[in-house]
């Protein structure tokens, strides 16, 4: 009578720890051309970046209220940007403790999470194109099974975007073929399956993460992927839908295609730079052409700071770009009508 006693506590044991794993059917996962979530139907991603978790711990803005905040605006997914130079400057136990609270506070808020290695430059060659952006392949390696380790078990963490902005032109960046910059980012999305084969990844090409055009005759050759372009406006001139949907676009007839960093701003603001600058405009043509292509996009930057910027100040006021995103999401999430 013990024996089986004792067998059946460890049935049960084992029952309650397989339960505990949250089942495939838990997570987003790619279908064709669209992201489908948990309860089998398409979801676009309409969202927010957030700056950089460190940034806003030390802003004393990392709080349950941002999160809230980005929800009110009409966020279904929030953009953790984490910079090496950050990461460890706070280090790497702190930093991922403090995003362990910031996915529950999105949980609470029904946001989902991109987890962004955010780097601008050659990974290959380790050259990069300022000094917060200084990383290489160990380091890289080391983030993402850190990220595929610990949340192996939280769909929230619903998107891993392989690398911020790739780019080989200009700043002294170096050399990398777009076959090499593939071969990379199959590794990095190899190991991320070793510890989370859930795990949907995102992919980026070239020119500072706009052009998807080599995604034409060599696609990332992994499943469950999508791919990342980050059109702002002055990367093509008006009119601009016929060249998008050359440089990205077309993917999307295929491949599921999340424009991770989108934004302008009004050529006298803050931080106004090259390729950001211009007017509502541009955000009425490509909300326009996303809706068209089905295309998931999140909003940079929902910060006081990194232009172009969303808000003024942290009493979340918006800026001229803020004003128009958050009208769109909170339309879009049926949080306002569109009449008022």
């Amino acid at each position: 009578m013990k024996r089986t006693i004792m067998i059946l506590c460890l049935l049960a044991a084992m029952v309650a720890c397989v339960s505990q794993k949250p089942a495939a059917e838990a997570w987003v996962k790619v279908e064709g051309n669209k992201f489908i979530d948990p309860q089998g139907n398409e979801i676009v991603f309409r969202g927010l970046c957030f700056s950089d978790p460190v940034k806003l711990v030390s802003d004393g803005q990392w709080t349950e209220r941002y999160f809230a905040e980005a929800a009110a605006w009409g966020a279904n997914i929030v953009r953790f940007a984490v910079h090496p130079s950050n990461i460890n400057s706070m280090g790497w136990d702190a930093t991922f403790e403090a995003m362990d609270q910031g996915i529950e506070w999105a949980k609470q808020h029904g946001m989902y999470v991109i987890m962004d290695w955010h780097s601008i430059g050659n990974l290959k060659e380790a050259k990069f194109t300022n000094p917060m952006y200084n990383t290489d392949l160990e380091e890289t390696f080391k983030f993402w099974r850190t990220v595929a380790d610990r949340y192996k078990d939280e769909p929230a963490v619903a998107l891993y975007e392989v690398f911020n902005e790739p780019t080989v032109t200009g700043e002294n960046t170096g050399e990398c073929t777009w076959e090499e910059w593939k071969g990379l980012q199959e590794q990095i999305i190899d190991t991320i399956r070793v510890y989370n084969p859930n795990a949907v990844c995102i992919c980026a090409g070239f020119d500072w993460a706009y052009d998807l055009r080599p995604v034409a005759t060599m696609p990332i050759e992994r499943e469950n992927i999508g791919y990342v372009s980050h059109p702002y406006p002055m990367k093509r001139h008006q009119p601009w839908e016929e060249q998008w949907e050359a440089d990205f676009g077309y993917v999307a007839d295929t491949y599921p295609v999340i424009c991770t960093e989108i934004g302008f701003c009004l050529e006298n603001e803050k931080g106004a730079h090259i390729p950001v600058i211009s007017t509502e405009v541009y955000g009425e043509h490509i909300t326009k052409y996303f809706e068209k292509k089905g295309i998931s996009f999140t909003v940079w930057c929902f910060d006081t700071d990194w232009s172009p910027t969303l808000i003024d100040d942290w009493n979340f006021t918006p800026s001229t770009q803020g004003r128009f995103f958050k009208k769109y999401l909170q339309e879009a999430a049926g949080k306002v009508s569109a009449d008022e």
